[in-house]
């Protein structure tokens, strides 16, 4: 299914309560858009509630934006996109290791393969000469 992402303004600011009543509405988006097809898997909204960024998966930008006018819901901007990530990148050249694709591997971790890092303590770039690092260390 492809994926879009939606921007969206809204002048007086998104108002939705972090109440029952806000959930609720909520999941009346996502019953009306599923009749389409649609499925909204989440949103960013910009600080000032003025935008936000919504990702759906749907048939079609005809679709997404049926969708958002039964739903009440502006649409400004419809993308069509794709997943980026240094995991997906990675996986595509060699091989990642289970808890590094998702993002659970940390150096020195004996759990499970030693995914390949720069970020360990010996060899970071950001080590000092005794072999302390600066940067965040892992639990």
């Amino acid at each position: 299914m492809p994926r879009y992402l939606v921007e969206r303004s809204f002048p007086g600011g998104l108002q939705i309560p972090a109440t029952e009543e806000g959930a609720r509405a909520c999941l009346d988006v996502v019953a009306r858009n599923a009749d389409l097809g649609v499925t909204w898997l989440h949103s960013y909204v910009s600080d000032d509630n003025l935008a936000t960024y919504c990702v759906y998966d749907g048939p079609s930008p005809e679709a997404i934006r049926q969708a958002a006018a039964c739903n009440g819901l502006p649409v400004d901007r419809i993308t069509r996109v794709s997943v980026l990530d240094p995991y997906s990148i990675a996986s595509r050249t060699q091989p990642v290791p289970s808890r590094a694709r998702r993002g659970l591997a940390r150096p020195g971790d004996r759990r499970g393969p030693r995914a390949e890092t720069s970020h360990t303590r010996r060899s970071s770039p950001c080590a000092h000469e005794d072999g302390s690092s600066p940067c965040r260390s892992w639990p």
